[in-house]
């Protein structure tokens, strides 16, 4: 039975940051909405209570029951979750006169107490809250202050019950980690055997018992979750694994036929299909981009189910989908049992009379590449910037032709190769060129030009969720305008994208 701490969600930005900083100390831990949780059992060695935008005294504040966990088993109460276990037993909790926010040092800190174990005195935190505890209940113990703050971190005595009214999860909380590996290692007593080697063995032998001789068919896109889930069940079933990897050309330059050939290296079944043309006369002439995307899905849909059926007595339909989907389908409004359509290829499992097999389903990205690491995945697959779903569909603004597609996919593989060449690929989060639907004068020689332009985008990020431009180099930028003018007919324009988000998105489109 793996070991496992829960996180109980009440909404708060920080919530997914937690559970990351823990499954980095090597323990397996899960996020659920507060108000639907499973009651822990052997297996649930403590429970975190996550921050939350709202106030414990709103009216319709998140309030959890913990008659299961409160006094059983160990607990933390972080921001928000701290307050609430002073708000909901007998303590007192008011708007505070100077909302703290930011950096703050625990100028008492009581060094004895096993959650701050080999924590300096005066170490800085993070704050983030407007409401403060002004009143204790009996038998809690205040361990931690700042300046501003009494309560900063208490314990209840005679209770492995422990709160804090900072956030140990963020960067700016230096000694965060080790409060966090004091209290699931040292108060919970996980045993940190949570490692890419042992998911990935236990994925294995998971896998073979639960889909036995059946055959499993899986839609690769090049990306690095298919490509990781297509080894896992490759070193599970093996040949009753058939991979199906769709060419809607859409896809960068010749990236079809290196990642086929990539695919066909590590020994998948795999199927290639070439169905560029079918998807590109659809296209054709479309401009707005959520038509793009409901054409590019039905396409993908039709071709998909084509092969398919080619495949006799499939049983199952594996995903992709990582442990974001999954918490993003479950709001803390609400239980709901559904992953994201977009994750769901287009509801074809129930058209098909499919069942779902899902081998990533309790990872984040970064662990998923820690995975393929493990499985002997090339670079060439996980070090691949994230790509679109639709592709450059959706990066090609207005309408779309095959003429302009050609001049995006040269211009975006001299942006690429040219980060390769700098050394500056593998330091970007993702990168691609936008062409836009707008014609400029320019000149060449002595001859007077009316062609495109291009933006080349490149940011920095952890998962998407928030992005900053990349600084790239100006000599570098230099030389990739320089190449894309001179090499690329119909562009004599190059421009930089230096939003972040937000307010941008990482797409134009």
């Amino acid at each position: 039975m793996q070991e496992k701490i829960l996180i109980l969600d009440f909404g708060s930005q920080y919530t997914q940051l937690i559970a990351r900083r823990i499954r980095e100390i090597n323990v397996y831990c899960e996020i659920h909405p507060f108000n639907h949780f499973p009651i822990p059992d052997k297996s649930v060695k403590g429970v975190i209570l996550s921050g939350s935008p709202s106030s414990v005294r709103d009216t319709n504040a998140p309030l959890p029951d913990l008659a299961a966990i409160k006094g059983l088993i160990p607990l933390l109460g972080v921001c928000y979750g701290a307050q609430y276990l002073v708000h909901g037993f007998g303590g007192e909790v008011l708007p505070s006169n100077i909302r703290e926010y930011g950096r703050a040092n625990l100028i008492y800190l009581d060094t004895n107490d096993k959650l701050f174990r080999q924590v300096q005195p005066g170490t800085q935190v993070w704050m983030s809250h407007g409401d403060t505890i002004v009143r204790m209940p009996d038998y809690y113990q205040v361990i931690g202050s700042t300046a501003d703050v009494k309560a900063g971190a208490f314990h209840i005595k005679g209770e492995n019950t422990w709160g804090i009214q900072f956030h140990p999860e963020v960067y700016h909380t230096i000694e965060g980690k080790q409060m966090l590996d004091n209290f699931v290692v040292g108060i919970c007593g996980c045993s940190q055997n949570w490692t890419p080697d042992s998911f990935a063995e236990t994925t294995i032998l998971n896998l073979k018992k639960q889909l036995g001789n059946d055959k499993v068919i899986l839609g690769l896109s090049g990306g690095v979750d298919s490509s990781v889930a297509a080894s896992l069940l490759n070193k599970a079933i093996g040949k009753n694994l058939t991979c199906i990897f769709v060419d809607n050309g859409l896809l960068r330059k010749n990236e079809y036929e290196k990642v086929l050939e990539s695919y066909l290296g590590f020994g998948l079944n795999v199927v290639g299909i070439n169905a560029a043309d079918r998807f590109l006369d659809e296209l054709e002439g479309v401009s707005d981009p959520e038509k793009k995307r409901k054409i590019i899905g039905k396409v993908f849909i039709e071709v998909f189910e084509e092969e398919a059926h080619k495949v006799k007595n499939v049983k199952w339909l594996a995903q992709g989908t990582i442990y974001p989907d999954v918490i993003e389908s479950v709001s803390v409004n609400g239980p709901s049992a559904t992953i994201k359509s977009h994750h769901n290829v287009g509801g074809l499992p129930e058209k098909m009379h499919l069942k779902v097999v899902e081998p990533l389903r309790l990872l984040f990205k970064d662990e998923v590449r820690k995975v393929g690491y493990n499985l002997g995945l090339p670079d060439f697959i996980l070090k691949r910037h994230p790509f679109p779903g639709p592709g450059l569909a959706i990066r090609l603004l207005g309408k779309i032709s095959k003429e302009k597609l050609e001049i995006l996919k040269e211009t975006d593989e001299i942006f690429i190769e040219g980060l390769r060449k700098y050394g500056l690929y593998d330091s970007v989060w993702q990168a691609g060129v936008i062409l836009l639907p707008v014609q400029s004068v320019g000149v060449m020689g002595d001859e007077r030009t009316y062609e495109y332009t291009v933006v080349l985008r490149a940011v920095n990020s952890t998962d998407g969720m928030t992005a900053d431009w990349s600084h790239l180099p100006h000599d570098f930028l230099g030389a990739i305008s320089n190449e894309i003018i001179n090499k690329v007919k119909g562009i004599n324009r190059v421009v930089y994208d230096i939003s972040s988000k937000p307010p941008a998105t990482i797409e134009w489109e």
